[in-house]
């Protein structure tokens, strides 16, 4: 997320008003999510885990979705 210059205002923005549009509960060692925010006008990708016996959230990626790659909601992969 920093190589992006992903603000981490903008990851919590993601976290706290997104929509999540895919789980991932086999995820190890915590079941994880993928969730699709807007800042600015702008699509973000959060995948985040949840580690409920430290009460954190683990960011384990950020990314804005590349259009080419993602249908026009950027909900769901083209095929």
């Amino acid at each position: 997320m920093f190589d992006r210059q992903i603000r981490v205002e903008d990851v919590r923005h993601v976290l706290a008003s997104g929509e999540v549009i895919k789980e991932y509960p086999d995820d190890k060692p915590y079941p994880s999510r993928l969730v699709l925010g807007w800042c600015d006008e702008q699509p973000l990708h959060v995948v985040a885990a949840y580690n409920p016996d430290a009460h954190e959230t683990i960011i384990i990626t950020v990314y804005e979705p590349d259009p080419e790659m993602w249908a026009s909601d950027f909900k769901r992969k083209k095929r």
